[in-house]
């Protein structure tokens, strides 16, 4: 379970990459900390109040929790883990590790004790971080079945007064104690610093497992530094701007955009409270930057459209008088074209009516909007550009270290994720597969080399997996995963996805799942979305008691069937809808059909509902 010996980390990048003349994350992490002291790095919510913490103050904590992991006898290359919400601490022990030469490495909040399992054991987690009792039950109900598990440090103590265990310790302890090593083993974390290589292991990145169970890639110190060099490319944010940090941090574009973006342009994180005050604390904070996936702002979308249902006349004119002027020089923004601007009267509610919706969305700040990871309903788009906000498709995985394309401002094209990063090669492949060649591929994964190698060929191309195209003008488009494509059985090539996402920018509709390989005609599962249709519910006197009766009201049936019918026409005579059923079920991310970023497992989902998939074809 050590760390694999170096010949099995793949690379094709040249060592020289650097960025402010550094070779590392940690040597420009020690550069920013130094030059940005006394600035605001990171900011958290205590007691209802938002508490800061300085450049200095941050490096202050991450040297104090790399001193403290070598005192546990660490050696480089071995591995960290955390288990946690995102909180500074997070941080603390991921530059920490990083800096003295350790690898880090994120699980999930929601994973299960046997998901917990798995990934300690594979990838030989000497320390694990939690954040409270509950992740601390988890970690011990399995800790007998993770030889090298050592240490497991909780980072709040509430629930836990009077527990000890041998093994177990509290967070503000180990770094009191790192604090203390500080004064007399200073040189000791500089010096590591020092001894970081650009072509050494950074991290992992646990892939959320749609296909099986989850694999560790393996993240280099080189990736990192030329994403750092890159991020200005699609970033138009500067020094002292700020950033919400609300999806998981084990993700690899959390991670970029929380940890490494800042140490580029000098974010200030905002970390929310937990998970469910999100949308408040975005409010508050007023974001200059925020990256999510579509389902995120597709939520953002409906809170309006919820709110405007209860506004005051007067509001909902105004609001819909404005979306109205607005839709022809959206549409004129998009093909490029030059449009008369408004008159005085059109320009003075526009702005009155949608600075307001910026406003209750915490959006009125934004600078880079970006948005990627799923496919994007375009009338998303065309909506948050009516509100003044260009909302851009990016296009990154894991093993592409995150970015991969962006769409440049002031250039969207609908459907398309943008422009490859400088520095790297993209081409279409066999079976129009997208594949990816450059020093933001990603070292292969973590004790599988026979995986790496079906990843990334001899050339160095990185085989994405996905299908998708590239314009004369460089744009990519990615229509779906090759694995996910449907054959139906007259032959025909259906991309799911694209169908997923239009029915997905329904209101009532949270996500679906086309189903037709093999069979004569597509037909879809549903999850409805329990907000919005709950309140048609109410506004219609439709009885119910709970979800799943909600989700078997005839009137509820009747509702999801027009949205689907108003989809029909925008596609082919294949792809049209034929049958449907609605999944009885709130799913969250901790059920087996739904992955920790809450992408659905078709294969789960395939056999969990076969039956329900059946009865859509038996007329």
């Amino acid at each position: 379970m050590k760390r694999p010996p170096m010949h099995t980390i793949h690379t094709m990048t040249p060592s020289a990459i650097t960025y402010l003349g550094e070779d590392t994350p940690a040597k420009v992490f020690r550069q920013r900390c130094k030059a940005w002291a006394a600035l605001p790095a990171l900011r958290y919510k205590q007691r209802g109040l938002w508490q800061t913490t300085t450049w200095g103050e941050y490096y202050g904590h991450a040297r104090a929790t790399g001193l403290a992991l070598q005192a546990l006898g660490m050696e480089r290359g071995q591995v960290v883990c955390v288990l946690a919400e995102n909180r500074p601490e997070w941080l603390f022990v991921d530059m920490g590790a990083q800096c003295m030469g350790f690898i880090g490495n994120g699980v999930y909040p929601t994973s299960s004790e046997g998901q917990l399992q798995h990934i300690l054991v594979d990838s030989g987690a000497r320390i694990l971080f939690v954040e409270n009792q509950e992740q601390l039950d988890k970690a011990l109900a399995i800790r007998d079945q993770c030889p090298l598990l050592q240490r497991i440090v909780v980072m709040e103590r509430e629930g836990l007064r009077g527990f000890s265990d041998p093994a177990v310790e509290f967070f503000d302890d180990f770094l009191a104690q790192g604090h203390t090593l500080a004064q007399t083993r200073l040189n000791d974390f500089e010096t590591s610093i020092d001894h970081t290589q650009g072509d050494a292991l950074a991290f992992l990145v646990y892939t959320s497992g749609t296909t099986g169970a989850p694999k560790g890639a393996m993240i280099l110190n080189s990736n990192l530094v030329f994403q750092l060099s890159l991020a200005t490319e699609y970033l138009d944010v500067q020094q002292g701007d700020k950033s919400v940090s609300f999806l998981p941090l084990c993700h690899i574009a959390e991670r970029m955009s929380s940890v490494y973006n800042p140490l580029a342009v000098g974010l200030i994180v905002h970390f929310p409270e937990n998970s469910g005050t999100v949308f408040n604390d975005l409010r508050e904070v007023a974001p200059h930057l925020v990256f999510a996936p579509p389902r995120f702002w597709e939520k953002m979308y409906s809170q309006i459209d919820l709110f405007m249902r209860d506004a005051i006349a007067p509001a909902r004119w105004a609001y819909q008088t404005a979306r109205r002027w607005g839709a022809a020089h959206v549409e004129a923004q998009l093909q490029g074209q030059h449009i008369s601007p408004p008159g005085f009267l059109q320009k003075a509610l526009q702005w009155l009516a949608l600075r307001n919706v910026r406003i209750f969305l915490g959006l009125q700040n934004v600078k880079s909007a970006l948005t990627g990871a799923a496919p994007v309903p375009p009338d998303l788009i065309r909506w948050y550009l009516g509100c003044g906000i260009e909302l851009r498709e990016a296009f990154g995985m894991t093993e592409t270290t995150g970015f991969c394309t962006a769409t440049p401002q002031g250039a969207l094209r609908l459907g398309w994720a943008g422009i490859k990063a400088p520095g790297t090669e993209m081409r279409i492949g066999v079976d129009n597969e997208v594949q990816v060649r450059g020093p933001n591929v990603f070292g292969g994964y973590w004790n599988m080399p026979e995986k790496t190698r079906e990843s990334i060929d001899d050339e160095g191309w990185l085989h994405t997996g996905d299908c998708g195209e590239i314009s004369a003008e460089g744009y990519l488009a990615i229509r779906d995963r090759i694995k996910d494509i449907l054959i139906t059985s007259g032959g025909k090539n259906v991309t799911p996805s694209h169908i997923e996402s239009l029915l997905k920018f329904s209101p009532y509709i949270t996500d679906a799942v086309v189903i037709g390989d093999g069979r004569k005609y597509l037909t879809c599962l549903v999850m409805i979305d329990q907000e919005h249709v709950a309140r048609y519910a109410q506004e219609h006197q439709v009885p119910y008691t709970d979800f799943a009766s909600l989700t078997r009201a005839p009137e509820v049936i009747a509702l999801i069937h027009a949205e689907i019918e108003r989809i029909n026409p925008q596609l082919a005579r294949v792809e049209q809808i034929k049958s449907f059923k609605i999944i009885g079920e709130l799913l969250t991310a901790e059920d087996e059909e739904l992955t920790p970023t809450m992408k659905l497992k078709r294969k789960v989902i395939a056999s969990k509902y076969a039956a329900l998939i059946d009865s859509m074809y038996e007329n």
